[in-house]
């Protein structure tokens, strides 16, 4: 209900996204009757928006609006509630269209279910041919355990299937994709992943991370066609679910060029910020031939490289100070090396380029504070294209104590997921253990070191996608009722 409520009542403010892709406005337009939320300080709230063209001109009382702008057109918004268009911090523009077009896992409660609904996509795909999919996530499933190899072959056993874990992080993958990558107990774990093997030392199905790449190389790369039809689909998912704008969190080239047709097809009816991988051919181009800021009619920007520096909790990936609670053997890895990204990120500073690095565990996040503080301490402010870069932490999930602080002053952008918390809310404590959680999707300790505060904008504290509206940034319940503060 609250949900609908929602829909009803609140209008996004869109005009200069949509404005130039529709015909020319003839008259300008005043808005009355509204409940406007600015999201400024000095006006936090107004009555009525004036519009002319693609540009809001007005914002403040009716009277006002009508004595500035007597000759335009007046709709009633009957009280309705009007916010500026929205942005969301963290998505991955390709993946949600591509989950539309494959196996979407999504909603698998049950490993029951997860199996039901592999078994109905292996009767209609021909032998042979790739079982693709991705969005389950075990935390309900009764065990919480990984699904396994075995799982896969009782219900495909002519397919190679592989099956990515919600986060990204982890997929399962049968025995017929484990002989074609070239799988046993003999291969060795790449740097930045892990092959899970059984009691006996073989594989078990499940691979974390960069092992990932041993079989997803082995995927036929979807045609030029599927990944416009991708883009495609995830942004008119996000229009949907009311973005104005997406951070896109990490491109290749092929991407940049696609993303690039689709605003020159006017396919594209979002603003997108960019960023591209690193270290990497994207990144080495984008150092090379600098940023693009608001390009195609101020919808497109480019200058930022997205690193991944280490896995996700969920998966035992991310990189922690001490062994994870319910895996001593292991306290997860780091994915990308640091003297790959010193030099990176010198030449970023050099050339105005914004980093944006996936940090969710208390090591990876220290370490990554630490090369970008080397960074900042090695190309002074006088050395700068920009001289407060505004580099970002994509995730901060889980912090040491002493290291909160240092985001206000090195002044770099924590960028939360509240998502995150919902998602790992049941497994955390299993994970980290109670008491490392005092670190972990701390907001209000973020805020009170001083991360965040209106002179200095640090904080992008957006929500993701679809559960937008569903659980307020303060509070969870859960744990048997405890309460679980963020």
């Amino acid at each position: 209900m609250k949900a609908q409520f929602f829909r009803k009542t609140v209008i996004f403010v869109w005009i200069a996204v949509w404005g130039p892709l529709l015909a020319p406005a003839a008259t300008t337009t005043v808005f009355v009757n509204a409940n406007v939320y600015t999201g400024g300080n000095k006006q936090p709230h107004a009555e009525a928006i004036g519009v002319e063209d693609d540009h809001i001109i007005f914002v403040g009382s009716a009277s006002s609006a009508r004595d500035r702008l007597p000759e335009a057109k007046v709709i009633d918004l009957q009280g309705k509630t009007v916010v500026p268009g929205l942005t969301d911090s963290h998505c991955h523009i390709f993946g949600i269209g591509e989950r539309e077009m494959r196996l979407n896992l999504e909603g698998t409660n049950t490993r029951e279910d997860f199996l039901q609904k592999i078994a109905e996509r292996v009767k209609q795909t021909a032998p042979g041919k790739w079982v693709v999919g991705r969005g389950w996530i075990e935390t309900f499933w009764k065990p919480p355990h990984f699904p396994t190899r075995q799982d896969l072959d009782a219900i495909a056993p002519d397919n190679p299937v592989y099956l990515t874990r919600a986060d990204g992080h982890a997929s399962v993958v049968n025995s017929a994709a484990l002989r074609i990558a070239g799988i046993d107990q003999n291969t060795a774990d790449p740097f930045g992943g892990q092959i899970l093997k059984d009691q006996t030392g073989q594989p078990n199905g499940m691979l974390l991370d960069n092992a990932q790449a041993f079989v997803e190389k082995n995927i036929p790369d979807p045609t030029e066609a599927d990944r416009d039809k991708a883009l495609v689909l995830g942004v008119e998912r996000e229009i949907k679910l009311g973005w104005c704008e997406i951070h896109n969190a990490g491109s290749h080239p092929a991407d940049i060029d696609l993303i690039r047709k689709g605003y020159e097809s006017r396919n594209i009816k979002l603003r997108i910020y960019n960023a591209v991988y690193g270290p990497g051919e994207a990144a080495k181009q984008l150092l090379v031939r600098g940023s693009s800021v608001d390009q195609y009619g101020k919808r497109f920007t480019q200058r930022t490289i997205k690193v991944m520096f280490d896995g996700a909790v969920g998966s035992r990936g991310a990189a922690l100070l001490k062994p994870y609670h319910d895996s001593p053997e292991t306290s997860g890895y780091l994915t990308a090396k640091p003297e790959e990204l010193r030099p990176m990120f010198k030449e970023a500073l050099r050339r105005g380029i914004q980093v944006e690095t996936h940090a969710i565990g208390d090591r990876a996040n220290r370490i990554i504070l630490d090369l970008y503080e080397e960074a900042f301490n090695a190309v002074p402010a006088d050395q700068r294209m920009q001289k407060n870069p505004r580099w970002r932490v994509e995730h901060a999930q889980n912090l040491d104590a002493a290291d909160i602080p240092r985001f206000a002053k090195l002044r770099v952008i924590a960028s939360m997921q509240p998502s995150h918390a919902i998602s790992d809310l049941f497994f955390a404590p299993a994970r980290l253990g109670m008491e490392r959680l005092t670190g972990a999707y701390a907001w209000q300790s973020l805020l009170k070191s001083g991360v965040g505060r209106p002179d200095a904008k640090h904080l992008q504290c957006l929500l993701t996608r679809d559960r937008l509206f569903r659980m307020p940034a303060r509070l969870r319940q859960g744990f048997g009722g405890q309460a679980f503060a963020i």
